[in-house]
């Protein structure tokens, strides 16, 4: 359980960051170079490899070099816990707003039967 938290951090914490979220909606459409996913960006090569090695260290990408060319593709394994994770919460808020709506409604109910 300890294992699985710390990794659910590590995935959050990699797509707290805008540029790297833009990187794993590239690469849901497939794997690309780290220079064609560092194109849009306007920084530093040095600077957007931090970024790449924040999305592999998560485990939301992996990155093969052949030759000189360094290609990244998803991990969508990484990417379906966080999914799960998300979809449990919103499972469970979901549930309580319903009883919560069940409760007002039972207690506007009875107010009107006053």
């Amino acid at each position: 359980m300890a294992y699985q938290q710390t990794a659910l951090d590590t995935v959050f914490h990699a797509l707290a960051d805008p540029t790297r979220r833009a990187v794993v909606q590239k690469l849901v459409q497939g794997s690309a170079s780290v220079m064609e996913l560092a194109e849009p960006f306007e920084m530093a090569l040095p600077s957007f490899m931090k970024h790449v090695q924040v999305l592999e260290t998560s485990g939301l990408i992996r990155s093969q070099k052949t030759g000189r060319v360094r290609t990244c593709e998803i991990n969508p394994e990484r990417l379906g816990a966080a999914e799960t994770w998300i979809n449990e919460q919103r499972a469970l808020w979901v549930g309580r707003t319903d009883r919560l709506t069940d409760h007002v409604e039972t207690l506007a109910t009875k107010k009107e039967t006053k």
